[in-house]
């Protein structure tokens, strides 16, 4: 529901004291040393600078204009595989996972066409991250931006790359993205420290031995399913020595990196499990955190770092000058606590600084493991670019209760006591070229905007409130939008400000709502559209646990170029031509 603003016009703007605990590891907050920012070039010791353009650089107001246009095709398929040694089938962007890893430079056009070649399913493709300013379409959710694109069709997205740093791109057709429909996505320009050599993506993620649409059945009833192993950058080992099961057929490999002392190795690390919390460390090495999600960040040091689903983690790691071993674990360090996985220990990966050897390392990690299932503190956090929250009109707060219910079929959760259950059919974009009215909807669809077109720039906050018994925290993420972090505690929200933080707070667009506690977001209104509000927890976005905004309504049809609209009605009709082998029985997305 919503509700008025009249205990909160006037918003403190003093810092926010989290009162969530955190597991002890080192952290050192830099103050920004950068020098004074002119027209220079990115180069290893002068990563501040991008052109004329730079750290300084509002990038939610201006965008770099490199003429360029990057262009790459995705064709999504079925295939076997056995990416840890256990055979099974999976889906796959060119036949890998994770797919091609699609690269651009802040400020490039990017078209990206994908050709459904899979037999069971349609699919849709979102851009995890990109704020889609004027490209909605492109957002990529069946049900919302547009209909799944059948098998043997293709569509094109899109876009421009207005943000830079380190993302993903995945499936939004239900579970497919857990089946491997995912890869990396990587905008360069600035950092807010300097490095010698980027390493790309390092995607982490838990994985199952039977395909998820069958454990559904399972899932959907209301209890996660213990997964049987997980992969670092789509690869990993399971031990099958004395299994009599045929599809345990050995053969996985870790991944590996190889290190040259000195040096130092930018890594982008990415969350992309169905169902987890890792806690990323290397065994004798420390991490410069520079970047969370697609916003720079005052440079700390830590000795781990801990990545809910949908997060992502710039993070720079020194090699070593006189290293004592030839190689090092790379842990993605599973925290038991937030989810099961069968083997937690097996979740590593390889650095090696002698190539030759191809041994195991041997070394232990000084990690103190983790308790909780929250994210890296918000004092860690701190954006490089400080932008504070202001001018919040009364309509625009809305609070919502997360809660549950076992009314229907299946397990669902509920925000307001509704579930959200998009029609791949009918998606929301569909009735706003007709000019319908979508208000009041019988799910959460939540209409928002400026108070005027002519308005500046205005301000929405949500407020999603845990009122439910389970007591599990939620990775929610935002489309079309980062959102400011003004407050994210446990306990229930008093109704007043004296929690929240609008002086620079951490921005991002994934932010775990703690479990039994309230997280509030703020985010400018200045990107009309449909855009989704949800858990990444895959098993929960598909029991419901979302919401919908459709901002500036009145606004989004004129943005949209008549070829986009002519793609989103061929994609529709090919879609509604289908008969689906595989039947919506979840929420869509």
């Amino acid at each position: 529901m919503k509700q008025s603003l009249a205990s909160v016009l006037a918003l403190a703007a003093g810092t926010f004291a989290s009162i969530i605990p955190y597991h002890n590891s080192v952290r050192v907050v830099h103050e920004p040393t950068l020098k004074p920012r002119q027209a220079c070039e990115n180069t290893p010791t002068s990563r501040q600078c991008w052109g004329e353009y730079s750290l300084d650089t509002n990038y939610y107001e201006v965008t770099p204009d490199t003429g360029r246009t990057v262009e790459y095709w995705l064709s999504a398929e079925e295939h076997p595989c056995a990416p840890d040694g256990y055979s099974r089938t999976c889906m796959t962007f060119n036949g890998t996972i994770p797919g091609p890893t699609i690269i651009a430079n802040w400020g490039d056009n990017i078209k990206i066409h994908v050709t459904n070649n899979m037999v069971s399913n349609g699919t849709a493709i979102h851009w995890h991250g990109v704020h889609q300013r004027n490209t909605v379409l492109a957002d990529g959710v069946p049900g919302v931006t547009q209909c799944p694109i059948a098998p043997g069709q293709s569509m094109t997205y899109e876009f421009r790359a207005t943000q830079y740093g380190s993302s993903w791109y995945h499936s939004h057709f239900s579970l497919q993205y857990s089946e491997g429909l995912f890869g990396g996505m990587i905008f360069h320009g600035p950092a807010t420290d300097n490095y010698d050599e980027d390493l790309g993506t390092l995607l982490l993620q838990d994985w199952s031995h039977i395909e998820t649409f069958n454990r559904w059945n399972v899932a959907k009833l209301g209890r996660a399913p213990t997964l049987e192993s997980s992969l670092i950058n789509g690869t990993n080992t399971f031990n099958c020595a004395g299994s009599t099961d045929p599809k345990c057929i050995g053969g996985g490999k870790k991944f590996e990196m190889a290190f040259t002392p000195g040096t130092k190795y930018l890594l982008r690390l990415v969350n992309v499990a169905i169902d987890g919390v890792f806690q990323f460390s290397i065994d004798g090495h420390s991490l410069t955190v520079i970047g969370a999600d697609f916003v720079p960040i005052r440079p700390y040091t830590t000795s781990s770092l801990q990545i809910t689903i949908g997060q992502r983690y710039d993070v720079i790691v020194t090699a070593l000058p006189s290293p004592s071993s030839p190689s090092y674990w790379l842990r993605g360090g599973w925290i038991s606590r937030c989810a099961p996985n069968a083997n937690i220990a097996s979740i590593t990966a390889i650095v090696r600084y002698n190539t030759s050897d191809t041994a195991d390392p041997t070394t232990t990690s000084t990690v103190t493991p983790s308790t909780h299932c929250l994210d890296e503190p918000l004092a860690s956090t701190i954006p490089h670019l400080p932008l504070d929250v202001t001018n919040i009109p009364p309509p625009n707060l809305l609070l919502e209760n997360l809660n549950f219910t076992t009314a229907s079929s299946f397990f669902q959760w509920t925000i307001n006591s509704s579930s959200l259950v998009l029609d791949w059919k009918s998606p929301t974009m569909d009735h706003i070229f007709r000019n319908e009215s979508l208000f009041p909807t019988p799910y959460n669809v939540v209409p928002i905007g400026r108070s005027s077109p002519d308005a500046p720039t205005e301000w929405a906050v949500l407020i999603i409130q845990d009122v439910g018994t389970i007591n599990l925290a939620h990775p929610i993420h935002l489309h079309g939008h980062d959102f400011w972090v003004l407050a994210q505690a446990t306990g229930r929200w008093d109704g007043t400000t004296n929690s929240f933080n609008t002086r620079n707070p951490t921005r991002r667009d994934v932010a775990t709502l703690p479990g039994g506690g309230y997280l509030a977001m703020a985010f400018q209104l200045d990107n009309p559209g449909a855009w989704l509000v949800h858990c990444h927890i895959a098993w929960h976005a598909s029991q419901g646990l979302s919401l919908e905004f459709v901002e500036d309504q009145g606004e989004i049809v004129g943005r949209v170029p008549e070829g986009e609209r002519s793609q989103f009605e061929r994609v529709c009709e090919g879609w509604r031509g289908h008969t689906p082998v595989w039947e919506q029985d979840d929420s869509g997305i």
